[in-house]
């Protein structure tokens, strides 16, 4: 593999690797600068790259900072290690989850950078590679390019630690082929590298071998026009297609079970398809629905069909509502108890309150919905108010 400041032929065409001038900002986010390019890596490879709050504050500096420079073109995003990134830092949220004032701090850094990176106004490519999961889905799929490679794996588990599919995920999972969105919601089924490419999540799939020549050629371009970028990352692509066993063939039974109207009605409907033959992969998503928070499942599904109708802006303060709710415990403690359960003690036995579906009332689920007032999730629009003025998130929380 050439070094950079040498040259060498990549694809057929002779490209000088220009020297890359590295910036650490901190230890877990490098930053390298390399003429109209930048390139930051989620580097804390041994906790799977969940994000924490300080990686959160550089992360909103830095895409501040490149957004409004005019030397800068294009970003790549990538991580170092097995995981791009498995979300956000579940345990110190639990540490310090009384007063929830830091729960509450995260959860409005998460949902500002979400937003941010969906209506950056410059490329923006990922590489997925290893887990993509939480937070790490959340600040990656709405990039104007992602790459998948054979390692990747994607999931959104959040039902089942009793919180709700967050991330954006209301909005991109609705928008999904049939009633994929909600199978992959409730059940926190993974998808691998090639079905994220053929449902739409990844714009193009690249085996992992061939990275560095993707870095190499994305970087040597005069300037970051979208069209360059695509021509480029087409010329790497491959064409994929998902196994024979994969749940993409399967479409016809996931709608015609997730397609139900209520959670009662998905799971009987998964009881009734379970035992048919051919049919036995249905066994462990009926695993995973009784095993999940039930009010986990019942804020995840109001929330996914809401998300069919409505915009980005509005799925994103309704997350924040329900993520400030889950965080307060105002109808339930599932949030921490499945922390504990799978992040903490790891004993895979949460004690979920409610413990049944009966139990979780539409007028419990309808109170996680409603407006949390001075604490709004604030989302800047153009033309309303200051794009990115330095300032995430409202005075409140450095008084809670």
């Amino acid at each position: 593999m050439a070094k950079c400041g040498e040259e060498t032929q990549i694809e057929g065409h002779l490209i000088h690797l220009p020297f890359k001038q590295k910036k650490s900002r901190t230890k877990a986010l490098l930053v390298e600068e390399q003429y109209n390019a930048r390139v930051l890596t989620l580097n804390k490879p041994r906790g799977l790259n969940c994000i924490d709050l300080s990686m959160m504050l550089g992360l909103e500096n830095l895409l501040e900072e490149w957004e409004k420079d005019d030397n800068v073109d294009f970003c790549i995003l990538k991580a170092h290690g097995e995981a791009f990134s498995a979300g956000g830092d579940l345990r110190a949220l639990y540490t310090h989850h009384n007063p929830p004032r830091l729960g509450k701090e995260a959860c409005y850094r998460m949902y500002w950078i979400d937003y941010h990176v969906a209506t950056y106004k410059k490329p923006i490519i990922v590489l997925w590679s290893g887990l993509v999961m939480g937070l790490g889905v959340g600040l990656s799929v709405a990039c104007m390019f992602r790459v998948a490679t054979e390692k990747a794996v994607f999931a959104m588990p959040e039902a089942a630690l009793g919180f709700h599919t967050d991330a954006s995920g209301s909005y991109f999972l609705p928008r999904l082929p049939g009633y994929l969105g909600e199978y992959l919601a409730l059940t926190g089924a993974r998808l691998n590298g090639i079905e994220l490419k053929a449902c739409g999540l990844a714009t193009h799939f690249v085996p992992s071998k061939n990275l560095w020549k993707l870095e190499a050629l994305l970087l040597a371009l005069d300037n970051g026009r979208p069209d360059l970028i695509q021509s480029t990352l087409d010329n790497l692509s491959v064409i994929v297609k998902p196994h024979e066993n994969s749940i993409l063939n399967r479409m016809d039974v996931i709608n015609k079970c997730f397609s139900k109207r209520s959670l009662e009605e998905i799971i009987a409907a998964v009881v009734a398809e379970k035992d048919k033959a051919g049919s036995q992969w249905l066994e462990h998503v009926y695993t995973s629905l009784i095993k999940s928070s039930p009010t986990g499942l019942k804020q995840t599904l109001r929330s996914i069909r809401d998300g069919r109708s409505k915009t980005l802006l509005e799925c994103t303060k309704q997350e924040f509502r329900i993520s400030w709710h889950a965080v307060e415990s105002t109808i339930s403690t599932d949030f921490l108890e499945g922390i504990r359960a799978i992040v903490i003690d790891k004993d895979k036995a949460p004690k979920w309150k409610p413990a049944s579906l009966a139990e979780v009332t539409e007028d419990k689920i309808d109170l996680v919905f409603q407006p949390i007032g001075i604490e709004e999730l604030q989302l800047p629009q153009e033309g309303i108010f200051p794009r990115w003025a330095g300032q995430y998130q409202p005075p409140i929380y450095h008084r809670l």
